[in-house]
């Protein structure tokens, strides 16, 4: 598959992302039956549902979310995604949903978490405690975070899985590694098969780390180095990876980093974007010796790596930013260091 020069729309960028790769279409071969997205209607969960469906298009794929938004529930529909309207705070609305072989888990609570801890560990911890125990026959791929782990050096070359998952303070982080112990628990209990997606950070042109970093050059402001180095993967690579995670789950379940395999340092990235935008980029702060930094080996060994790589995601987000295309004006937060959302 060619990648694009650049993107002229929102529906250009989205077709990409959903265009599965032959490894995808294998794998899910591999893992036979309906696909059950829970939380479906985030940042991701909508291009992952579309991939899933064009991958394997005589299944059922099933998105479930609360659908605040309905013209959400109406674009995946349009895409042939069936959809389930659920409270997963509901025990007795999770009990009723189909009892699909292949679970995708993508609910979660982060920004806002600060201010309203009690509701972030409900939506973090307890619901995937509901759902491991309601799908304990179901294969259950969980994404997680790579803000399970402490800051590591820069130069470390990112956490591995088998660093243990003792997070900088705040309750989102800490609320993450509870959510994976949820799923580890009741997969050791049940002998569930599943996978925990460390993820670190998906870039989609409308935000990302990439498109937070470009922004604030093509704007003139001020970028903070403090949180100096960081991980990006093509979002469409992420979400692919987690797919392909239901042909490669484990008993009990286990962790992937997803990432891209570099160390990007903040102040290059910005430079970047100066040299392509003609804009000279405004830096304050010193680079910190740590990071949340994930290393990406252990995905590379078992998937192969990203098939978009960081210059090619770099240039495709400066053309976008400076054509002023669409934002979803959410910024990742990825420069805070105290663990407050």
């Amino acid at each position: 598959m060619m990648l694009p020069e650049q993107f002229d729309s929102v529906e250009a960028l989205e077709d990409f992302m959903t265009e599965p790769g032959p490894e995808l279409v294998a794998d899910l071969e591999r893992a036979p039956g309906d696909i059950l997205i829970l939380g479906v209607a985030g940042k991701m969960g909508p291009t992952l549902a579309r991939l899933a469906k064009r991958a394997a298009p005589e299944r059922h794929v099933i998105g479930v979310a609360r659908f605040s938004n309905p013209a959400a529930r109406s674009d995946l529909e349009r895409h042939g995604i069936e959809t389930i309207a659920c409270d997963l705070l509901d025990r007795a609305a999770v009990e009723a949903l189909p009892r699909s072989p292949n679970v995708i888990f993508m609910a979660g609570m982060k920004f806002g978490a600060t201010g309203n801890e009690p509701l972030t560990w409900a939506m973090n911890v307890h619901v995937p405690a509901l759902v491991a125990e309601v799908f304990a026959t179901s294969r259950i791929v969980a994404f997680s975070t790579g803000c399970v782990y402490p800051f590591v050096p820069v130069d470390s070359g990112g956490a591995t899985e088998e660093t243990l998952p003792v997070p900088p303070p705040g309750d989102y982080a800490n609320s993450c590694v509870g959510r994976e112990r949820m799923f580890e628990y009741f997969s050791r209990l049940h002998g569930t098969p599943g996978r925990l997606i460390r993820l670190n950070y998906a870039i989609d042109m409308r935000y990302g780390v990439l498109h937070d970093v470009a922004q604030k050059v093509w704007r003139g402001e001020t970028l903070d180095l403090s949180m100096g180095h960081v991980n990006v993967i093509w979002q469409g690579d992420a979400n692919t990876a987690a797919l392909r995670c239901l042909a490669h789950t484990t008993t009990p379940t286990s962790p992937l980093n997803v990432t891209g395999p570099e160390t990007v340092s903040v102040r290059w990235l910005a430079e970047r974007f100066g040299a392509l935008m003609g804009r000279a980029p405004r830096l304050i702060g010193q680079e910190a010796e740590t990071g949340w930094l994930n290393n990406a080996a252990r995905m590379v060994a078992e998937l192969g790596p990203p098939r978009v790589p960081l210059e090619r995601m770099i240039a495709w987000t400066a053309d976008w930013v400076m054509r002023e295309r669409a934002s979803l004006g959410k910024p990742t937060h990825y420069e805070v260091r105290d663990g407050r959302y």
